[in-house]
């Protein structure tokens, strides 16, 4: 299945709060569909989807991304759901969403497809960029990107920016400091659940 492009409220509804899909927020309470209403216990593999289906929406990966990065935490020493999250976390697109130049991680990615970022003073495209701790991240030199960038800066996604980066708004200029820890990752989640999904499979 390619990048998810239907109604974003409807997987809120569904899934939780997802600061990544969307800042808006659904009137409605219940779940989306024509059952939405009934309540029912989910059984433990529901339980696991959904958590997973929380990391697919939130950071707008396909099934096929995810599985890799599964693939790549697991080959690493220490909690494989912890290194999975950090993995996700140090995405070129969630980075800039992160530092509030972008609302949302979807419009961050348009940032970088187009072209208004730049690594290290090189252009980089690409939303699935892994950064690295002493990274810089800036604007474009460009005028319409400047200025788009600061209209999103006045109203970021999420009200902190973590601790392991660090923004300058007048020079439109991030830093990678280090590793994000797992306290300042913005999505309610149980990474474990994601992990033991895809063990079972």
């Amino acid at each position: 299945m390619s990048r998810y492009r239907g109604p974003r409220l409807r997987i809120c509804r569904r899934l939780g709060d997802l600061p990544g899909l969307t800042r808006k927020k659904s009137k409605k309470q219940n779940p989306a569909g024509e059952h939405g209403k009934q309540s029912r216990k989910p059984s433990e593999y529901a339980l696991r989807l959904e958590e997973k289906q929380k990391l697919r929406f939130n950071y707008g990966l396909s099934e096929k991304q995810l599985l890799r990065c599964i693939k790549t935490a697991k080959k690493v020493q220490g909690s494989t759901g912890l290194v999975l999250l950090q993995i996700l976390e140090m995405r070129l697109d969630n980075i800039i969403f992160r530092l509030g130049m972008a609302p949302t991680i979807p419009a961050a990615r348009q940032l970088v497809n187009h072209g208004h970022v730049l690594v290290n003073n090189r252009i980089v495209s690409i939303c699935s960029y892994q950064c690295k701790p002493g990274d810089n991240i800036k604007i474009k030199e460009k005028t319409s990107s400047k200025l788009l960038v600061e209209k999103y800066l006045n109203f970021p996604g999420l009200a902190n920016i973590p601790n392991h980066l660090q923004l300058d708004k007048k020079q439109l200029l991030g830093k990678v400091e280090g590793i994000i820890e797992r306290e300042w990752v913005a999505l309610q989640l149980n990474e474990l659940l994601v992990v033991e999904y895809y063990s079972r499979k």
